[in-house]
């Protein structure tokens, strides 16, 4: 169940990475760009959590389904080269919400198995969830929009995990659990874009 939630979230961190690199108008990316930006946020943050686990190579090292996916994952974003435009734009924040649910799991699961209690377990989902978007913007010379004002992201991860170790704790079975988690942040996510729910600065606007 980890590596099914774990490689849906590489695929999905792919082609949101490419696509992000291919949409950006600051900069005009080639094909190393839109696969290097791909690459950072599909493997990014399970790189980070692996590291941090301290349990040999991080797992991207070690099968190489993670790259062969991710190259996939960066092909078919490239492919969209010429079909940018407000379509697009949604598909992407549909694709990155995906990408933040499976990887929160993902990452909450990896902490559980490796014998981790709640609070910990969550943290590592959350880095799981939002280093590769974080890595990708800061190599893209953007300030992560995980720190900034904005709709829920790191929420929307924490939430996920939140729901599927309650799940867990109360008996539900790993699957139902999974599902339970993913949903809660993809959803969360998404209605926060669809409703602009923002979180609020702690330094008043001055404007």
């Amino acid at each position: 169940m980890f590596f099914a939630v774990e490689f849906l979230g590489v695929l999905a961190g792919a082609l949101s990475g490419g696509l992000s690199a291919i949409r950006d108008m600051r900069y005009k990316y080639d094909l190393i760009g839109v696969f290097g930006l791909a690459f950072v946020t599909a493997l990014g943050g399970g790189i980070t959590r692996d590291v941090i686990l301290q349990h040999g190579p991080p797992l991207a090292f070690e099968d190489p389904r993670y790259i062969v996916i991710a190259i996939f994952g960066a092909g078919v974003a490239a492919m969209f080269e010429r079909h940018m435009g407000p379509g697009m734009d949604r598909a992407i924040d549909f694709i990155d919400a995906a990408a933040l649910g499976f990887f929160a799991i993902a990452g909450t699961t990896r902490a559980l198995n490796d014998g981790l209690t709640v609070l910990p377990s969550i943290l590592l989902g959350l880095v799981t969830a939002v280093g590769g978007g974080l890595l990708r913007d800061v190599l893209g010379a953007r300030a992560p929009k995980v720190f900034e004002r904005g709709q829920f992201y790191a929420i929307a991860a924490l939430a996920g995990s939140a729901v599927f170790l309650l799940a867990v704790q109360i008996g539900v079975g790993r699957a139902s659990a999974t599902v339970a988690g993913t949903l809660s942040c993809f959803l969360l996510r998404l209605l926060s874009i669809r409703f602009n729910w923002r979180t609020r600065p702690l330094r008043p606007s001055t404007d």
